[in-house]
C-alpha cells in the first residue's frame, strides 16, 4: 500500500463551487438512507453526486493509475474464479466496477484538498455535530410523542424507527439504522472522550463532545460501546494514564449494565451472541436474531474457503458472497427458520473478505490497519495527526468487525484519509529532525 503518489493533483477550485462541492462530497458520508431502486443492485443517493463529479475530476487528472494498482489482483483473481465457476460475471463487476469508481472518487477528493488531512477531519466533526443534534431531537421528539420529530420514514426510503418491545428508542438519526451512526460517529466519539477525559478542546467543545458521546450511547448499539471501550483503550495506550481509563472503565461496564437491563434489543442481542458463539445452541431464541446473521455468514466463509486451495489464499472473487452463502448457509436445514438477512455483505467486512478475498484480502486489511497506525508522539503534541488517526482506526475496525458494505457511507474516504495521515505525520517528523539538525 506504500505507493509513490504524486501530490500535483491540487484544488484551484472556486470558493462558491468548492463549498458546494465541499457540501455535497460530505453528504455521499452522511447520508445512505435513501435509494432509488433495490434491483439489480442498492443505488444509494450519493451515487448521484458521485456519477456526477467523477468525470470531470477523471478528465482534469487522468487516469487513476493507484485506485487500479490495488485492485489489480483483485481483479486478475476474480476473473479466475468466474472461469473456474465459482463466481458470476455481473456479481463480480458489479461490485469489482463500484469499489474501483469509488476508491478513485475519494482519491480525487483527497488530493482536490490538497492532502489537507486536517481540515477534512474537521468538516468530518461538524457533519458528525449536526447529525448527532438530530439524533437527540429525534429522540426527545419520540418520548414527547411528536412523530415527525423522530419518525423520517416519509422522507428516507431506506430507514425506520426503531423501537424495542419494551418500548426503548434507539437513536439513528439520519442513518438506516444505529449500527451505521455508531461506526460512523466512532471518529467523532474518540474525540468527545478524548476532549472531556483531557479536558481539550481539539475540533468541538465541551459541550458539543457531550452531546456526541450522549448520542452514542442513545443508539444502544453494542458497536457503540465497543468504540467507546476501544477510544479509552486507545487513549490509554497514548498517554498511558491509567488512572482515566480505570475511571473510565467504570463508567463504561456501568452503562452497558443500564443498556442490558433496560433495553430489550441489546440485552436480546448480548444473549444470542454467547448462546451461539459460546454455547452453539440454534434455538429459535438464538437464531430469529441479528447475532445470528454474524454467525451464519461466518460459517458460509469458512466453508467457502475450506471449497479449494485458490479459495483459501484468494477467495472466490469480489461479489461472490451471495453464491456462496445459498451453498452453505445454516438456513438451508430444513429445522431452521429462514433468516437470509445479509446475503449479499456478510454482515463483516471480516466475513466478506474471507469468503471473496481469502486470508490474503483479510490479511492486506489487518496489515494496512496496523501498519499505517499513527500513536502521540511527545515531541510535537501539538499535532491532531495522532487523534484523527485514532478515530479512523476504530471506525476501520468496526467495519472490519460488523459492516460487509464495502462503500456505504464513504468508506474509501476514511481508509485514504487514515494512509494520508500516516504519511503527513512521517513529513511532519521528518521536517522537525531537519529543524533540529
Amino acid at each position: 500500500m506504500d505507493v509513490n503518489i504524486s501530490s500535483s493533483i491540487s484544488s484551484n477550485i472556486s470558493p462558491p463551487v468548492g463549498k458546494l462541492m465541499t457540501f455535497f462530497i460530505f453528504l455521499t458520508i452522511f447520508l445512505s438512507s435513501y435509494v432509488f431502486f433495490k434491483e439489480p443492485f442498492e443505488f444509494y443517493f450519493q451515487y448521484i453526486i458521485i456519477i456526477i463529479l467523477l468525470p470531470f475530476l477523471m478528465i482534469r487528472h487522468g487516469f487513476p493509475k493507484v485506485p487500479f494498482q490495488i485492485l489489480f489482483f483483485p481483479l486478475i483473481f476474480g476473473l479466475i474464479q468466474i472461469y473456474m465457476g465459482n463466481n458470476e460475471l455481473f456479481l463480480f463487476f458489479k461490485i469489482f466496477g463500484a469499489t474501483f469508481f469509488l476508491v478513485s472518487f475519494y482519491y480525487y477528493v483527497l488530493h482536490a484538498f490538497n492532502l489537507d488531512v486536517d481540515y477534512l477531519f474537521s468538516l468530518y466533526m461538524k457533519g458528525a455535530y449536526f447529525v448527532t443534534i438530530i439524533g437527540l431531537i429525534q429522540t426527545i421528539s419520540f418520548y414527547a410523542n411528536f412523530g415527525l420529530g423522530y419518525d423520517y420514514s416519509w422522507f428516507f426510503n431506506k430507514w425506520m424507527a426503531v423501537v424495542d418491545k419494551e418500548g426503548t428508542f434507539r437513536m439513528n438519526s439520519i442513518f438506516p439504522e444505529a449500527s451505521q451512526y455508531a461506526i460512523v460517529l466512532a471518529p467523532a466519539g474518540f474525540v468527545a472522550i478524548h476532549n472531556l477525559l483531557l479536558r481539550k478542546e481539539i475540533y468541538i467543545n465541551k459541550y458539543q463532545s457531550l452531546a456526541i458521546i450522549i448520542g452514542m450511547i442513545l443508539t444502544t448499539s453494542s458497536l457503540a460501546f465497543n468504540a467507546i471501550f476501544i477510544s479509552i483503550a486507545l487513549l490509554t495506550l497514548n498517554y498511558g494514564k491509567f488512572i482515566n481509563f480505570l475511571i473510565a472503565m467504570i463508567a463504561l461496564v456501568f452503562l452497558v449494565n443500564l443498556a442490558y437491563i433496560y433495553s430489550y434489543d441489546f440485552r436480546s442481542r448480548v444473549d444470542s451472541a454467547y448462546g451461539l458463539w459460546i454455547d452453539n445452541e440454534l434455538s429459535i431464541d438464538n437464531v430469529n436474531n441479528s447475532s445470528f446473521v454474524l454467525y451464519n455468514n461466518y460459517h458460509v466463509a469458512l466453508e467457502n474457503i475450506r471449497a479449494g486451495t485458490l479459495n483459501f489464499f484468494f477467495g472466490t472473487g469480489l461479489g461472490s458472497h451471495p453464491l456462496a452463502f445459498d451453498k452453505y448457509s445454516i438456513t438451508n436445514a430444513s429445522d431452521i427458520i429462514d433468516f437470509n438477512n445479509n446475503r449479499l455483505d456478510g454482515n463483516s467486512m471480516f466475513v466478506r473478505l474471507l469468503s471473496e478475498t481469502g486470508i490474503t484480502g483479510v490479511f492486506f486489511m489487518l496489515y494496512f490497519l496496523f501498519k499505517f497506525y499513527t500513536k502521540r508522539n511527545f515531541a510535537y503534541m501539538e499535532s491532531n495527526y495522532w487523534i484523527i488517526s485514532n478515530g479512523l482506526f476504530i471506525l476501520i475496525f468496526l467495519y472490519f468487525l460488523r459492516q460487509g458494505n464495502y462503500f456505504i457511507n464513504g468508506f474509501p474516504f476514511f481508509m485514504w484519509m487514515y494512509y494520508y495521515t500516516y504519511k503527513k505525520n512521517i513529513e511532519k517528523k521528518v521536517d522537525l529532525e531537519i529543524q533540529s539538525s
